[in-house]
């Protein structure tokens, strides 16, 4: 099953698992979105992105990186 914007936290730990070494607190946008729509399991549509979908993926990522 395809991941979609809104499976904040399935998309979280992809991101974890794909970039070990990134502190998320400082990525950009840009590249957090960019990031996202190149997991191999996300399957929504790139324009479909919010800030506030973005801000909550990278909350998530955070926790996840603690």
């Amino acid at each position: 099953m395809a991941l979609r914007w809104t499976d904040t936290l399935d998309i979280a730990i992809e991101l974890y698992e794909a970039h070990p070494d990134v502190d998320p607190q400082w990525i950009r946008f840009t590249d957090l979105h960019a990031w996202v729509c190149a997991l191999p399991e996300f399957g929504d549509d790139p324009e479909k992105s919010t800030e506030g979908l973005l801000e909550g993926i990278q909350m998530a990522w955070i926790d996840e990186a603690r």
